[in-house]
């Protein structure tokens, strides 16, 4: 099988890591109440306690991943901010992809605790801008994304310029910006950014780094790319692409899929419908888009080894790469080949996953760091006011 293309005579590609086909690997902690060793059924020893939540961030850390993803969310777990900064000087080379929900903090205090937690983690720092609604609010998309879009370009001026001079819908500024420059230079933190709505796509095209996707057909999915390459080169930029995405990895195919259907052989669907709806998330474009192609499936199976039961309990990414180690390698090479630059995994319970993943896959993949593809992360102490900077 072919893999797939936009119909029609399209331009290629442009994806921002150029032609190489490493790839950045990254993990997820399950900080906000979704681990589990049978879908939606709660495990007292895997609750979202700091313990366990950085016990799976420092076993991705030993086996390898180049990240790991750190949610925000409403529910029983930690602040990703403050878990980061907290499990940070544990680590030893990861970096963390921290969740920042648009509008839950003051801009100009946001681009100082982003910028202090960059300096903690000397540049191992990346940022998932989130634009689902506010707890106990309720916005339409428009608005959520002009928020979002007044965030962003907030935080990059306060990174690379002087002043933060500002006047939008939501937010009016003129403040010095010296309290908030980043350890990372060339512009701060990288920016990864995810959605499927016509407005989460051009402030993506015109303002991330990454541009993470949740899973999809892969004919669905190289659409997206297509259009969205399209779209930022319309503001004469290019982006990486990245997929979050969960996998199921055992010795062979035949464990791989009874593995799968264990995961949900207890799984109570009204009381999934009751997980789903606690999330920020749950009246997405995108959350309907999974919900319509699980709709559509076969035995839960939206293409070979693609598997979408983990979204039966789980609003956003609700699908899984399921096979042999061959299988799961061979997938994510049809990933690449498409233009995909960054993957976060996740699999149940989480360190199983995560070990299993590392021993049978990961060591087979070329990989990378994003923020240093993109000249985020220099070789040379950077000169900020935290570090050598002369004082003022």
């Amino acid at each position: 099988m072919q893999i797939p293309t936009v119909e029609g005579s399209k331009p290629k590609v442009q994806i921002r890591s150029g032609e190489s086909r490493a790839v950045e690997v990254a993990w997820f902690s399950a900080i906000c109440s979704e681990d589990y060793e049978f879908l939606g059924v709660p495990d007292g020893t895997l609750r979202s306690s700091f313990k366990h939540c950085s016990d799976v961030v420092r076993t991705a850390d030993r086996l390898g991943y180049q990240n790991i993803l750190l949610p925000s969310g409403y529910e029983v777990g930690q602040d990703p901010l403050t878990f980061a900064a907290a499990v940070g000087p544990s680590l030893e080379q990861i970096s963390q992809l921290v969740a920042i929900r648009c509008g839950e903090v003051h801009p100009p205090m946001l681009a100082r605790a982003i910028s202090t937690l960059d300096h903690i983690l000397q540049g191992r720092l990346t940022i998932n801008i989130i634009s689902s609604d506010l707890a106990g609010t309720r916005a339409d998309s428009a608005t959520r994304y002009q928020r979002s879009r007044e965030v962003i370009e907030i935080l990059k001026q306060a990174w690379t310029q002087d002043r933060i001079q500002y006047k939008g819908q939501f937010y009016n500024f003129d403040l010095e910006s010296l309290p908030v420059k980043p350890y990372q230079q060339n512009g701060g933190p990288l920016l990864y950014f995810g959605g499927i709505s016509p407005d989460a796509r051009t402030l993506a095209a015109e303002h991330s780094d990454v541009y993470l996707m949740w899973p999809e057909t892969e004919e669905r999915m190289a659409a997206t790319i297509q259009s969205v390459s399209e779209e930022a080169a319309s503001f004469g930029r290019q982006v990486d692409f990245g997929l979050r995405i969960h996998v199921i990895v055992r010795e062979t195919e035949a464990e791989a899929h009874a593995a799968a259907e264990r995961l949900i052989s207890r799984l109570d669907l009204e009381k999934g419908k009751e997980i789903k709806a606690r999330s920020l998330d749950r009246t997405s474009v995108g959350v309907a888009r999974q919900e319509e192609m699980r709709a559509q499936s076969t035995d839960l199976y939206l293409e070979p080894n693609l598997w979408a039961g983990i979204g039966l309990a789980r609003s956003g990414c609700g699908s899984a790469i399921v096979g042999d180690p061959d299988q799961v390698y061979a997938k994510m090479q049809r990933y690449i080949d498409m233009g995909f630059r960054a993957f976060i995994l996740s699999g149940y319970p989480h360190i199983d996953e995560c070990e299993r993943f590392a021993k049978w896959v990961l060591p087979r993949l070329e990989t990378t760091r994003l923020a240093r593809v993109q000249h985020r992360l220099t070789e040379e102490l950077p000169a900020t006011p935290l570090t050598t900077a002369a004082r003022r």
